[in-house]
């Protein structure tokens, strides 16, 4: 039976207060009750769309992979623009990749917790194992065109364990301490060389 128009709005209406909440306050306040107190209705209303708390919790994940593959494939798109050649443009994309993913997570840190949280991507609820997965299966392929002599998931996710270290210790502060600089990017190409080589000359 499918959704009537207004069931259907509320539905869109409390994942759209959800988003707002975990970026105004964090994860922590993604609460059944706080969300449906937000959006004007009874504590029980949003049992009836989202039966557990995951099942909503996954919903507002989706929303911010959905935005994070959309600036990957506007980033990614530029770098094609721009007509390199094969292997150096491969590098120059996960150069962007690397920038937009560090940026999403760093703009967006409670979106980016909630994200990854690995109870919401066992459970498999609304597919979001197949909107997590393709984004990393682009990591693959770049990196498989950039170092055809290594096992790519591997590297990928070797680089990707970085990156998001890279993004929890910057949200912290450590890094910026440490480093003594504002610009996660020497940081940022500092990891791409360690797991793809270092660049060749241009």
């Amino acid at each position: 039976m499918s959704m009537t128009e207004p069931s259907a709005g509320l539905r869109d209406r409390l994942v759209d207060v959800g988003v707002e909440l975990v970026a105004d306050e964090g994860v922590q306040a993604l609460t059944l009750r706080e969300i449906a107190r937000r959006a004007g209705v009874s504590h029980g209303a949003p049992r009836r769309h989202f039966p557990t708390h995951l099942e909503l919790l996954s919903a507002i994940a989706r929303r911010g992979f959905a935005e994070l593959a959309d600036r990957t494939t506007a980033a990614l798109g530029e770098v094609d623009a721009a007509g390199k050649e094969p292997v150096a443009d491969a590098r120059a994309q996960l150069t962007e990749l690397g920038r937009v993913y560090l940026g999403f997570a760093l703009g967006n840190q409670g979106m980016y917790e909630l994200m990854f949280r690995h109870d919401l991507l066992e459970s498999g609820h609304l597919g979001l194992r197949d909107t997590s997965l393709p984004l990393f299966g682009v990591l693959v392929d770049l990196v498989g065109r950039v170092r055809p002599d290594a096992h790519a998931p591997t590297v990928a996710g070797a680089l990707w364990a970085n990156l998001h270290g890279v993004a929890q210790l910057w949200s912290w502060g450590s890094l910026q301490l440490a480093t003594g600089s504002d610009d996660f990017t020497p940081v940022l190409r500092t990891a791409l060389d360690a797991h793809l080589g270092p660049e060749a000359p241009a």
